[in-house]
């Protein structure tokens, strides 16, 4: 009798164990993967919107144009520059740049002045003067020393009593520091005249042509402001 509860109280056991197994796996809870955001995010009208990244620049390309720079033409045994009647040409110091006109007929070069004053210091003469500057509008006052005084014959009129100072002259691949009359070329289309001491041995003149010289030749490097 007692071997027959013994066995029902096994088995109630057996019993009870099994559904307490079975109770936990009935009310474990249930675990959710991630969420995956959709671009663009689908409309929800309780969740708040979702903001997709803005796109990077991994590498951004510039093109830059860069001038093609020809160099002047030349002629002769002595490969001779070629210009025309008319040139880009720079007074330096103080490195005004002038549209001048080429004259093989002129003896020596003339530019245009104005307040010219002959001064003595210390012994010695210098010449006082202004030249206008083109690209700013506005006069450049320069000092240089007195060289000497000139008379210049006018084709028209009476001939004319000028003072002469060395400036440098750039054209081209040409740099001379040459002698200048200052005069009033205001009746003139060119403030600038370049004549034969700058263009002896130095150049051609073709009449035909203007304006050989490109601008990237007319790089220079200014001379110290003193005078001379």
């Amino acid at each position: 009798m007692d071997r027959v509860y013994v066995k029902i109280g096994f088995r109630i056991l057996v019993l009870l164990g099994v559904l307490l197994v079975s109770g936990c796996s009935w009310f474990k809870p249930k675990v959710q993967g991630p969420s995956t955001q959709v671009c663009p995010p689908s409309v929800c009208p309780v969740c708040s919107p979702a903001v997709c990244p803005a796109p990077r620049v991994i590498e951004k390309e510039k093109i830059i144009e860069v001038p093609v720079y020809l160099p002047p033409k030349t002629a002769g045994e002595l490969g001779l520059l070629i210009i025309g009647e008319a040139e880009r040409v720079v007074v330096d110091p103080p490195g005004i740049l002038y549209d001048a006109r080429i004259d093989t007929g002129a003896e020596s070069s003339s530019i245009h002045a104005e307040d010219i004053r002959l001064i003595e210091r210390d012994g010695k003469k210098y010449i006082l003067f202004k030249l206008f500057n083109p690209q700013s509008n506005e006069f450049v006052e320069l000092e240089r020393r007195f060289q000497r005084k000139v008379l210049i014959k006018q084709k028209d009129g009476e001939p004319e009593r000028r003072y002469v100072v060395k400036l440098w002259l750039t054209m081209g691949d040409i740099k001379e520091r040459i002698d200048v009359t200052l005069t009033n070329r205001s009746d003139f289309t060119y403030q600038l005249l370049v004549g034969r001491n700058l263009l002896t041995d130095t150049a051609i003149v073709d009449v035909s042509r203007r304006h050989t010289i490109t601008p990237l030749s007319l790089i220079h490097i200014s001379e110290p402001t003193r005078p001379y």
